[in-house]
């Protein structure tokens, strides 16, 4: 007769696997089916003369219900984590084909459709952050080499201010899509002080990765995380 925990009664019916399963699993590791068979296995095993403990059998019944409990548990964190995911995934694709503003010092020159004669017409888009009470300023666009390409003013006013250049530079030529670089300075009381801008792009695709971390792709060919936008219209 055997009598003992069940992990005793496991090395009395499987001596030749002792050595491997210790190495692999213990009792934590088990599933609901591997601790029920340990249970019953103990129970047609144990002395008549001597049986097994009743506060150790209902231990061994709580630590069941413990473990079955936990990969209920689990189970249903898993499908809820799944569910959310979902739901974000739904909401994300929604974004698809809005303008976003970012608070950066880059926008895109980017293609927005022909004119009236059939040609190409490229904008770029930011917001200008004019304070409270400005009294107007200058909006600037820089090439990738840092020269000045373009400055435009600003009118006064307070709050956010849209700005949209046609990518014609200073000197009538139109300059061909792509990043530059934008900055502008508002007029309090005769000093021209930096502002904040955000440049604007386009969603053309979204992406949700590790963590449910959400990316958006952008038409200017930039990626950024959906915490970075400062805006969406």
């Amino acid at each position: 007769m055997i009598n003992g925990t069940p992990t005793d009664i496991f090395t009395s019916l499987n001596p030749g696997q002792v050595a491997e399963t210790s190495r692999s699993r213990n009792i934590s590791d088990m599933g609901s089916d591997d601790f029920m068979a340990l249970m019953i296995a103990q129970m047609k095993n144990q002395d008549p003369t001597k049986p097994m403990d009743q506060m150790a059998f209902m231990s061994q019944l709580a630590e069941f219900s413990s473990l079955s409990g936990i990969q209920e548990l689990n189970g249903a964190f898993g499908e809820l984590s799944t569910n959310l995911t979902g739901a974000q995934a739904v909401q994300a694709s929604s974004l698809v084909g809005r303008s976003v503003a970012m608070d950066t010092q880059v926008a895109a020159l980017a293609p927005a459709g022909r004119n009236e004669n059939g040609d190409m017409v490229n904008l770029l888009s930011a917001t200008v952050d004019m304070g409270d009470g400005s009294d107007g300023g200058v909006f600037e666009v820089r090439d990738n080499a840092g020269n000045l390409v373009f400055s435009g003013q600003l009118p006064a006013g307070s709050g956010h201010v849209p700005v949209v250049w046609d990518g014609q530079a200073s000197d009538g030529s139109y300059l061909p899509p792509g990043d530059y670089s934008i900055s502008a300075r508002v007029e309090r009381g005769g000093d021209l002080r930096d502002a904040r801008v955000y440049g604007h792009d386009t969603v053309i695709s979204v992406a949700i990765g590790s963590g449910n971390q959400v990316t958006l792709n952008l038409a200017s060919g930039r990626s950024v995380d959906v915490s970075d936008v400062k805006e969406f219209f």
